[in-house]
This record gives structure tokens, C-alpha cells and sequence, in this order.
């Protein structure tokens, strides 16, 4: 199983903490996952004051000079923001820049800034991502096109460069819990991101198999239709010292995020709830979490891919340590058990 970390640069809280430095201890923290052992490093994108990841395919450029084997991706690229001749040159550049380390992994997102932002009615939606992502998938598979659509210009014997150094650029479909997502991923073959932030992950195992579902009735064999899990976690030394770190950011942020969609405020118990045995939270030491992990994994049918999301306003050395405990301790026991399978 691939394991790695997903991060939206959130902006520090701490005002005294210029976002230059937030940048450089993000990439410190990716060049450490690199040094560490871990797979994969993801950034989000978002349009809101609370992060730095925008322009995520910027920083990965920046972390891809300084690492030589981790592999980096959006987490989610925001697809219906966005122009996909660009998104694509921009991942293929990124992919020489790596020699051959790029992923997309796109979405819609969880929030809707990006709408107004670029002039998009909301009304279109699904519309706007599932015209995208068709024109996205025909550049990645065609080096010159024609398309036509509704949301943008028509393309005529145009070529796309540059092209990437894999053959096939990996575009992966994120999702959060609408069933037509799911369906589209496996009839596109692609591989499924699934953002599972709380509840009961083993919940999710219907939507899994209406995927795999889809996928297979569309033609595609079953190493094809990867599921990759993302789930908020961390990991410490001690259950105590992992939930002390993680859970005062955790409660600030979901109470604010939850105070715009109208839920109640963060309680303790409710954190205890979602991090016990069959909750979304992966929080505590490497052998808890590493055994919850691949829980998850049997619950959903198997996994091949498990991102940590920590940007939880935790000190950068406390997740430089996590980030070591994941590599050095979580990811080989992990790996050893499933090779004893």
C-alpha cells in the first residue's frame, strides 16, 4: 500500500509567522516525507484566506527539485476552476520537472469560492466538471484533438504541449460521498480518490462497490480501478501525545468550517467518537494506526493508496516527527502484514 501525506498549506495562525516561512517549512516538511520513505505527497487548492495552495502545481515544481522519489499530486486540482489545456501543461511540466513524479487527482472541492471567483454559475455544476474532466482525459490520452463543448472555445486539430515524461500522466477522480461520482470513475476507469473526513469510513463500502461495479461492466480490469483512502490523521509517539497535538486545531478549524454550514460546534466527545474504532479520525500512535488503516482498507474491500491530512495548526517539528513515525514505523507495518496476507 502507498502511503503519504495530503496538505492545503494552511496559512499559520499565528500572525507573527509570515506565509514566506510557511511555504519554506512546507517544503522542508516535503522533502522530509521524501527522506522518510513515504509515496506520496499531495496539496489541496482552495480560494480562501485560510490557505496558501492556489497554485499548487507551483510548490510542487519548487519540492520536486529537492526530492528524488516521493511521488507529488493535487489533492484535489479544483477542475471546474480551471482551464484543462492548462491544467494538463502545467502537471506535464511539472512531470519533466520530477522526471516522471506527477499525478493529478481531480475534483470539485469541498468549498464553492472558485465559482464566483471565475464567473461560473452554480447551476452548471456537474455540468462544467464532467465536460472538463472529458477534455482533460482526451489532451492526457491524445496529443492533438478536437473538441467541442459548452464551458469553453473549441478546439480544431489542435496539438497540446508539452507532453509528459510517463507515457500516461495518472489523473485520479476524488470524491466525497455522491454516488453519480463514484459511478463516473468506474466507467472512465479511473483510479478513486476517496475523501472520507468523518463518520464511519466502512460506510462508504457501497459507493466502493458501485464503482468497482461500474468499472468492471465498463471493461476494466480490476487492477485498473484503485481505490486510494484520505483521511484526517496524525501520528505521535503516544495515543495521549497524538490526540493533545491534533485535536485543539481540529476542533478550531471544524467549528469555524461547521459555523458556515450551520453544524454544531466540535465537542471532545465527538472527536473520541470519530477517532475510535470504526470513525474516520486516524489519530494515535504508529501501531494503532497502523492497524485502524488497514481496518479501513478490509471495511472498504482493499485500498491501495492512504493519505494523511495533519494541517491541523500543529508546530512544524511535531509534524516533521509524525511524518517520520508514518515512514520509518506506520508504512512497514502496514506493508509487512499485508505481505503476510
Amino acid at each position: 500500500m502507498e502511503i503519504g501525506i495530503d496538505s492545503f498549506a494552511a496559512a499559520p495562525l499565528d500572525t507573527k509567522i509570515s506565509h514566506v516561512h510557511a511555504i519554506a517549512e512546507l517544503l522542508d516538511r516535503i522533502e522530509w516525507a521524501d527522506k522518510s520513505g513515504l509515496d506520496i505527497f499531495g496539496l489541496g487548492e482552495h480560494y480562501r484566506k485560510d490557505f496558501l495552495d492556489s497554485a499548487s502545481y507551483m510548490i510542487l515544481a519548487a519540492a520536486a527539485s529537492r526530492t528524488s522519489r516521493i511521488r507529488l499530486t493535487s489533492a484535489v486540482t479544483v477542475l471546474s476552476a480551471a482551464d484543462p489545456v492548462r491544467v494538463f501543461q502545467n502537471f506535464a511540466t511539472l512531470d519533466l520537472i520530477s522526471d516522471g513524479r506527477a499525478e493529478i487527482v481531480a475534483g470539485r472541492g469541498s468549498f464553492i469560492e472558485s465559482f464566483p471567483l471565475f464567473g461560473l454559475n452554480l447551476n452548471d455544476y456537474d455540468a462544467i466538471f464532467s465536460e472538463k474532466l472529458d477534455l482533460l482525459l482526451k489532451i492526457r490520452d491524445n496529443e492533438t484533438i478536437n473538441w467541442l463543448g459548452r464551458f469553453r472555445p473549441t478546439l480544431q486539430n489542435q496539438a497540446i504541449y508539452p507532453r509528459p515524461s510517463q507515457k500516461k500522466l495518472p489523473v485520479w477522480l476524488g470524491v466525497g460521498g455522491t454516488p453519480a461520482s463514484f459511478a463516473r470513475a468506474g466507467e472512465l476507469g479511473l483510479p478513486l480518490m476517496v475523501a472520507v473526513i468523518g463518520g464511519e469510513t466502512h460506510r462508504f463500502r457501497p459507493l466502493v462497490d458501485l464503482y468497482r461495479q461500474a468499472g468492471t461492466k465498463a471493461g476494466y480490469a480490476p487492477d485498473q480501478l484503485k481505490v486510494g483512502l484520505h483521511s484526517l490523521g496524525y501520528v505521535a509517539d503516544t495515543s495521549d501525545a497524538a490526540v493533545e497535538d491534533y485535536y485543539p486545531g481540529y476542533a478550531k478549524m471544524f467549528t469555524k468550517i461547521g459555523k458556515e454550514r450551520g453544524y454544531a460546534p466540535v465537542t471532545r466527545q465527538g472527536f473520541d467518537a470519530q477517532n475510535g474504532p470504526r470513525g474516520a479520525l486516524v489519530v494515535g500512535n504508529p501501531e494503532e494506526v497502523a492497524e485502524k488503516i488497514l481496518r479501513h482498507s478490509e471495511a472498504l474491500g482493499g485500498i491501495s493508496r492512504f493519505t494523511f491530512q495533519m494541517d491541523m495548526d500543529i508546530p512544524h517539528h511535531k509534524l516533521l516527527h509524525a511524518i517520520e513515525l508514518i515512514g520509518k514505523k506506520v508504512s512497514p507495518i502496514i506493508n509487512r502484514t499485508i505481505d503476510k496476507a
